[in-house]
Parts: C-alpha cells; sequence; structure tokens
C-alpha cells in the first residue's frame, strides 16, 4: 500500500472482535469508530461508563461499553473478568488510554499515575486477556505511544515512582517509553505462538484533550500553534488503525505520520529511539511490571527468540 494509507484501506473486520481503551473521545473514539464503520464488534472500555454510552450512540455499527479504571488494579481485574465473561475471544486489544504532564499524583494502588495508568494498567490488562488472544489468528495488542518517549525518556528503575523529585515531562516519557518496551518484549514473547502480534503506534501531534495538563508555561504556545502543528484526532488515530488492521503489518513494527519529524501525515513504519530497543532493560522493566501488578503472562521468556 502506499503512504497515503486511510481509513478506506481497513480489510473488512465483520466477524472480529476489538477491545479499545479510552475510547470515548479523541484518538480512541476515531479508532473505535472506524473499526466498528468496517463491521468489527467494538467494546469501548472507559473509565466514565455515561461518556462511553454516548459515545457509542454516535457510532455505526455493534458497539458495547465496558467500565475500566486505568489507576485502580482491582478495576482492571474486574473489567478483564467481565470481558472475558461476555467474549469468546478478542481479534484486538488496543491500549489507547493515557494521561499526559499530570501534575504529580498517584494511583489507587500507588504508582505514579502517568507510569501507573499509561504502562502498569495496560499491562495488567493486557496479561489478563491474553489467553483470549493466543488461538485467534491475526490478532494483535496494538500499544499506543508518542513521539514524547524520546524527550527526556528514560526507565528509572532507582524511583519509577518518582517518589523523590517530579518532573511532569520526563514521567510521561519514561511511560511513553515503557509503552515501547512493553511491545517489544511482548512480541519477543508471542512470536513462539505464531499467532498474536503486538505492535506499536503514536499518532504524531494531534489536537486532542490529552495534553489540558500541560505546563503553563506551554500551554498558551500550544494553543496558538495547535492549527499549525496538531491534525485532527481522526488522522492522529490512523497510525494505531494501520497497525491494527493493515495485513502487511509484522510484530514489533512501529507505525506513525509519515510527514516531517512525525508530527502530521499518513501513517507509516517509522523507527523509536535507540533506548527503546535495549533488550536487557525491556527484559528488567517486564519483570519488575509483573511484581508490581501481580499479573502473569500466559507467555514466557525465550532466549532463542529474538526480534
Amino acid at each position: 500500500m502506499g503512504e497515503k494509507w486511510t481509513t478506506a484501506n481497513i480489510p473488512d473486520q465483520r466477524g472480529r472482535v476489538a477491545v479499545v481503551t479510552g475510547a470515548n473521545t479523541g484518538l480512541g473514539y476515531e479508532t473505535a469508530k472506524a473499526l466498528a464503520e468496517r463491521g468489527a464488534s467494538v467494546v469501548l472500555a472507559v473509565r466514565n461508563v455515561e461518556k462511553g454510552e454516548q459515545a457509542a450512540a454516535r457510532m455505526t455499527g455493534d458497539v458495547t461499553v465496558q467500565a475500566l479504571d486505568l489507576t485502580s488494579l482491582d478495576s482492571v481485574r474486574a473489567a478483564a473478568a467481565a470481558l472475558r465473561s461476555r467474549l469468546d475471544r478478542i481479534d484486538l486489544l488496543i491500549n489507547n488510554a493515557g494521561v499526559m504532564y499530570t501534575p504529580k499524583q498517584i494511583t489507587r494502588d500507588g504508582f505514579e499515575m502517568q507510569f501507573g495508568t499509561n504502562h502498569l494498567g495496560h499491562f495488567a490488562l493486557t496479561g489478563l486477556l491474553l489467553d483470549l488472544m493466543l488461538p485467534v489468528p491475526g490478532s494483535r495488542v496494538v500499544t499506543v505511544s508518542s513521539i514524547g518517549h524520546r524527550v527526556r525518556a528514560a526507565i528509572h528503575f532507582d524511583d519509577l515512582q518518582w517518589e523523590r523529585s517530579y518532573s511532569r515531562v520526563a514521567a510521561y516519557g519514561q511511560s511513553k517509553l515503557a509503552n515501547l518496551m512493553f511491545t517489544y518484549e511482548l512480541q519477543r514473547r508471542l512470536a513462539a505462538h505464531g499467532t498474536t502480534v503486538a505492535v506499536a503506534a503514536h499518532p504524531g501531534m494531534s489536537n486532542t484533550e490529552l495534553a489540558r495538563n500541560s505546563p503553563t508555561a506551554l500551554r498558551l504556545p500550544l494553543t496558538w500553534l495547535a492549527p499549525l502543528i496538531t491534525q485532527t484526532s481522526a488522522m492522529g488515530a490512523l497510525p494505531t488503525l494501520r497497525a491494527a488492521a493493515d495485513p502487511a503489518v509484522l510484530g514489533g513494527q512501529y507505525y506513525g505520520p509519515g510527514g516531517r519529524y512525525e508530527i502530521m501525515g499518513h501513517p507509516r513504519l517509522v523507527t523509536s529511539s535507540p533506548e527503546s530497543y535495549e533488550v536487557a532493560v525491556q527484559q528488567r522493566l517486564w519483570a519488575v511490571s509483573e511484581d508490581l501488578t501481580g499479573v502473569k503472562f500466559p507467555v514466557v521468556q525465550s532466549s532463542l527468540i529474538t526480534m
């Protein structure tokens, strides 16, 4: 397919089941809407069920809502149990929900808000749902990262929860770097099964509610510059949709806008930061994430498999 990949390129999704987190607004809404329009049965996994129902009512097709609060592992477990009771398969799990540049806060489980929501919540959800995906040919786990994974980003194993000091920008970078490292390590573990793959995507600079917590010094310039340096949520969702639906996608790939600096444009295969490919750090993060969430995946590490 050419570089102008759009929703028109999404194959028929009838018979497929997609779970999309954070799907009541922005990128998640556009992702869920496009998949439903192509025939998928879509579950909007959202914190605010009322807003989720309102979003579902604006979509065409088979769309239902599931309560999910990624800031609470109890809620993640309850959502996974509810999904397992009503679904016999999942073709697409799209880990889209996220928070950005929040003031220092902790989740109900004591995790720094951005790391806990963006990475640990999705890590736990994926682990709890993965056995509904492993038997399904062509199933995919798509995790949404950000160009922010390059900004002041590292995995701070000595202070993962930012208890000693806090930078909302660096904490966001850590969470988005973790999304990529999770994807790459998950793909290594999935490779032996030959059915499910893990893929990542990022929306570039999209005009969504996500930046509402931007530092005050950035908020005004971003407001003025937004029309020039951002694209619509519908465009921003295209890399996620391509990662989810393009038959040519391979496990371990990363999709983003094709324009300059990956800020805007139609989706294409892109490359993440050198740090994101450090296997030893990926594996350490995986082990720590299992310990913090108490979730063990039904796939194991194999030293014989490399991406």
